[in-house]
């Protein structure tokens, strides 16, 4: 019988290691068929942008080494990872998603597919995504369009839009995004996973192109809180050549994030609803309706539901701390500066027409974004309120005594492609919650919550203090063990 990889965690996969069912090489086989029929062929999912040629030397090699010493190199041993093209590797290309970029190699590999290799991984491919990371969509301009594959009409989200589909589709068993205003959380919300954005600072940033800089982290994407919770055991930590991993030092942790799996880890949790951040239109009703039922769960489980609680001034501070605009070009363009490079700034790029047309907000910082932001007041104010912003958020969480926030990631359902190229729905003012984390500087995680009417899945985030992915970790895993609201899309299934 051929080993089935549909599902597989990290876990199920080691021990079939041990008891000889498969090995690295053969797994790395499996995955391998599963995007050519389901990626390159049959749904055309198109999540992948590059495999990696050497994987199955490596698979090999390191079933080689576990066979003459019985141990596994690492946690991730032998495990195929799918990696957002973005991060840097040296052994594949590294395109940002941009046309500009095509056939491009770094000359040094970032620290998140370093660390990941030294635990043991397989790095399989590297996966698709809208141009340096500027859009809530899967739309590239070196790789058109990736689908959704629980409805191949819709988008999977963005910008880690390839990494999402592809483990929503079990292309690989797990997988890295990045999270600058939500890019993990909202393709984790639209292809039914578990998305982690840690605190800026946990995660290097070293090889990884940004978006604003002190906002940006990359971080795992997953079909289940434990493969995740063993992801961050391998990727967090300090990285002398990224000064704000220091911030790492602040970490509370016994031991290893799997410690705070617990299933019974929402019994006598405080859990604020923020419904501010639920929509009020017919669209957003579709994901009202699953975020309430997942609340009843919440309560169900032992912990008290603080409904509503309101952050003052919500709107005012997502407007004051917005950066995009101000700070992305600035970044980006200093990214540049600093490797030999086909292009040399991103005015080139749009001078170019190097661009996919749909990505409002790459237009819209190419074309307004300051060159210098030492001078720029707008600039400063907009750091100054993140903190105040941040403030805010952790004085409701101690008058109301909470331990976490919930709303739904997304007040909307996953668009449809027609919605996104019709212009409803644009990244610079698409209706996704994911941002307040993000312009908080605080933690988040989003974990299946269900599925609408129409079969579309929908996340719940919680919101977490900084510093506080442990405790996330808790919440998440009791919900998701509760529920059992992950299943695999049809159009994937064998």
């Amino acid at each position: 019988m051929t080993y089935s990889v549909e599902e597989s965690t990290i876990a199920e996969i080691h021990r079939s290691f041990e008891s000889g069912e498969i090995t690295s090489e053969e797994l790395v086989d499996r995955y391998l068929e599963r995007i050519e029929q389901f990626d390159r062929n049959g749904p055309e999912l198109n999540s992948i942008r590059t495999v990696n040629d050497a994987a199955r030397e490596r698979a090999q090699e390191l079933d080689d080494r576990f066979d003459s010493s019985g141990d596994f190199v690492g946690p991730l041993h032998g495990i195929p990872v799918v990696v957002k093209d973005h991060i840097e590797t040296t052994d594949m290309p590294t395109t940002y998603g941009s046309e500009a970029f095509e056939g491009y190699y770094p000359d040094s590999e970032s620290v998140v597919t370093q660390r990941l290799r030294d635990a043991g991984a397989v790095i399989l491919a590297k996966t698709n995504m809208p141009d340096w990371a500027t859009s809530w969509f899967g739309f590239s301009s070196v790789a058109g369009r990736t689908k959704n594959p629980y409805d191949l009409d819709h988008d999977p989200g963005g910008s880690s839009s390839g990494t999402g589909a592809a483990i929503a589709a079990n292309l690989g068993t797990v997988g890295i995004g990045s999270d600058c205003g939500g890019s993990i959380r909202v393709p984790a919300s639209f292809d039914n996973l578990v998305g982690v954005r840690v605190t800026p600072g946990l995660i290097s940033r070293s090889g990884v192109s940004p978006l604003v800089s002190q906002q940006d982290t990359a971080g795992p994407m997953t079909r289940t809180v434990r493969d995740s919770a063993k992801m961050l055991d391998v990727l967090v930590g300090y990285d002398g050549e990224d000064s704000l991993t220091g911030k790492s030092e602040l970490i509370d942790l016994d031991g290893s994030y799997t410690n705070a799996l617990n299933e019974d880890g929402l019994q006598d949790a405080r859990v604020g609803v923020l419904r501010d951040g639920f929509g009020t239109n017919d669209t957003a009703e579709q994901v009202n309706d699953v975020i309430e039922r997942a609340l009843t769960t919440i309560s169900n489980l032992g912990s008290t539901l603080v409904d509503p609680v309101e952050i003052p001034n919500l709107e005012d501070y997502l407007n004051d701390t917005m950066l995009y605009v101000l700070q992305s070009k600035h970044d980006l363009n200093e990214f540049l500066a600093e490797r030999d490079t086909p292009v040399s700034s991103v005015e080139e790029m749009y001078e170019n027409d190097q661009y996919h047309a749909l990505l409002d907000l790459f237009i819209a910082f190419a074309e307004e974004g300051p060159d210098d932001l030492d001078d720029s007041i707008a600039y400063w104010k907009c750091r100054n309120a993140q903190h105040e912003f941040q403030q805010q958020i952790l004085n409701v969480f101690a008058e109301h005594d909470l331990d976490a926030i919930v709303y739904p990631d997304v007040q909307v359902p996953p668009p449809s492609e027609s919605e996104i190229r019709d212009g409803k729905y644009e990244t610079m003012t698409f209706a996704t919650n994911t941002i307040i984390a993000s312009q908080s500087l605080c933690s988040a995680m989003s974990v299946p919550a269900g599925f609408t009417g129409n079969n579309l899945p929908v996340g719940i985030e919680f919101l977490g203090k900084p510093y506080d992915e442990a405790s996330l970790i808790q919440y998440g895993y009791a919900f998701e063990q509760a529920t059992s609201h992950r299943t695999p899309p049809e159009t994937t299934t064998t």
